[in-house]
């Protein structure tokens, strides 16, 4: 006879087998074309360069502790991974939605050629060609590949208590909400937040035969849920009155007495006190004791014969509200109020259709950071997490910092008679001007600095910054020796002029950048200094180097000889100088100019470490 159970057991083995699957170590995950891809970006070392903008940041942003950089956000985490490690407080990011309407697809090309594809991940040319169909696709796997990397590499940026904002939208909400249980842990979610981003329906069309979506959410995640700091809000519907004073000091009275009837009688509390012992019902607060030191502090009233608890106004905290998961529109504003705001800034002609209202933010911002705390947005667009740091700044004087990061996406592209065109979405923003979006970014953090500087509505701070230091992250025109994998010692003029080819000039970059100071700001990312670090400089003979930290020397430029080395063996035998390590370019030295520095370091007392990089 026909076993139908056994047949659908049988089926079912056959299921599991054909997709490999085993209850005990898979279990619930997300699985998408590029996953494998997505997890090898986040170990891989920056392949760019860190070109300071020296205009920018020996002018008006000299002594700005907030940092603006302009490039492919991967690449700029991955950058930070050393200096900004678990140094980060609060991360708010409001990345492209993937709606088929916001110009969101995958790079056209990988970071690996085919051939180290298919031996990286052991793949055959079919999987290969399927994973290649993200490249300039809008699809979700291509979306969840483009995010993942950089979420990791965020994660590992948030200190212990720190916090990740992330804005998104119905398309991709259910994806996300995955991927960042698998990054920061379910058990890290903080809540899902609801805001009315718009008030008029997207479509007047179809809002008549189906619900139209007014509102986003932003997902919150800790690093660690156990640690995670949320502050309180303060209320500003509701304020105490502090009617009285007493020397000075103001304070409101409040009842010391409470009902003695029922589950609240307590007959011990029923005590005679200074001549007055509370009427039959009601009873004191608490104990004889506590009520005697409340007297013997000043903070216990006789007012016509009853007695009455005094608070303080400098000792009382501020009345609090809840933070609550749907934000009105009073406290975050619109999406439509986001885009006013940008309009009084910088005028109408700047190309963005939506724009995060800079209440959002703020709210965001006032229950997550504190004093000194650093912010980092790594979608800046245009800038509106910059401005809201600085207002909050101007209100309550906590000296917040921020790192923005922004693509220069550019407003035009080049047609093929070699001439500038407009790109659609980019149009109005390129006939204002604009030939990056990165660059109405950082016109909006000037212009909200200026609003905030001549309003007569706040009083800033003595440490107001108002300012930024901007970077460009691009890829460097020529290789360098780790970069090239047949090297051939006879194909000298592939290292002729180094020092130069990292120059503004030679990376087609405005500005009068040296190849020294793009080289020098690289390497202190790399080797985990901030980018606000104090840098000195250091004479041997007639040749500058640099000194971080008081601990570590740069020697980059070429020049570099026999009277450079003795002078320096010299300070560090005479312990005139006390230095952990020394990094050189290897570039600009000659095999013999560096053996003699190796060989004089040997010779020293103490050690020093030489770091040779090419």
């Amino acid at each position: 006879m026909f076993n139908l159970n056994f047949t659908i057991c049988h089926k079912f083995k056959e299921e599991l087998g054909n997709v490999n699957t085993s209850e005990l170590t898979n279990g619930y995950r997300l699985d998408f074309i590029g996953k494998d891809y997505a997890r090898r970006q986040v170990g891989e070392l920056p392949t760019s360069v860190i070109v300071p903008d020296t205009i920018q940041n020996n002018g008006e942003g000299k002594g700005s502790k907030n940092l603006f950089f302009t490039g492919d956000n991967l690449e700029v985490l991955r950058h930070l991974q050393s200096a900004y490690s678990n140094k980060v407080n609060v991360v708010y990011i409001d990345p492209p939605y993937n709606t088929g309407l916001d110009d969101f697809a995958y790079p056209d090309k990988f970071e690996y050629t085919d051939d180290r594809l298919r031996s990286m991940f052991g793949i055959d040319d079919e999987h290969l060609a399927r994973l290649k169909s993200i490249q300039g696709k809008a699809s979700h796997s291509a979306w969840l590949t483009f995010m993942y990397p950089r979420l990791k590499l965020a994660k590992n940026l948030l200190t212990e208590e720190g916090i990740i904002f992330i804005s998104i939208d119905d398309n991709e909400y259910g994806d996300l909400k995955i991927i960042c249980d698998g990054i920061f842990g379910e058990i890290n979610f903080m809540g899902n937040l609801v805001w009315k981003a718009r008030v008029k329906p997207s479509n007047q069309g179809e809002s008549r035969i189906r619900p139209q979506g007014d509102s986003e959410y932003v997902l919150v995640y800790a690093k660690n849920n156990r640690k995670a700091k949320f502050y309180p809000l303060l209320s500003k519907d509701k304020k105490r009155s502090y009617p009285y004073d007493l020397n000075g000091r103001k304070y409101r009275l409040a009842t010391i007495l409470k009902s003695d009837r029922g589950n609240s009688s307590r007959p011990t509390m029923k005590f005679s006190f200074h001549d007055y012992t509370p009427k039959s019902g009601s009873r004191w607060q608490a104990a004889l004791e506590t009520i005697e030191n409340l007297w013997n502090t000043g903070h216990l009233e006789f007012k016509n014969g009853t007695p009455f608890r005094r608070y303080f106004e400098d000792e009382e905290e501020k009345l609090t509200k809840p933070f609550y998961n749907f934000m009105e529109t009073s406290i975050t504003g619109t999406a439509e109020s986001g885009k006013k705001e940008l309009n009084k800034l910088v005028g109408n002609e700047h190309g963005f259709d939506t724009v995060k209202p800079v209440e959002l933010i703020e709210h965001l911002l006032r229950a997550s950071t504190d004093r000194g705390d650093l912010v980092l947005d790594f979608f800046a667009g245009s800038g509106t997490t910059a401005q809201a740091v600085m207002q909050l700044n101007a209100e309550d004087h906590k000296n917040r910092k921020f790192i923005m990061v922004q693509l220069p996406e550019k407003t035009y592209r080049i047609n093929k008679d070699g001439e500038e065109v407009p790109t659609k979405g980019g149009k109005t923003a390129y006939n204002a001007g604009y030939r990056s979006i990165d660059q109405i970014s950082r016109k909006r953090i000037r212009c909200a600095a200026n609003k905030l500087i001549e309003s007569d509505e706040v009083t800033l701070p003595k440490d107001f910054d108002e300012s930024f230091k901007h970077f460009r992250v691009v890829q460097p025109t020529k290789k360098t020796l780790e970069d090239i994998d047949d090297f051939n010692p006879n194909e000298t003029s592939l290292f002729t002029d180094m020092i130069n080819s990292f120059s503004s000039e030679c990376l087609e970059l405005s500005g009068d950048t040296s190849g020294e100071e793009t080289i020098m700001t690289t390497w202190l990312a790399q080797d985990g200094y901030s980018l606000n670090e104090d840098i000195k400089e250091i004479k041997f003979d007639n040749y500058v180097a640099h000194v971080v930290a008081s601990n570590r020397i740069y020697i980059i430029n070429e020049g570099w000889g026999t009277n450079q080395t003795k002078e320096l063996l010299n300070l560090l035998g005479s312990h005139q100088i006390g230095l952990q390590s020394i990094v050189v370019f290897g570039y600009s030295f000659n095999i013999a100019e560096l053996r003699e520095l190796e060989n004089g370091l040997k010779q020293l007392d103490s050690k020093v470490v030489l770091i040779k990089r090419y």
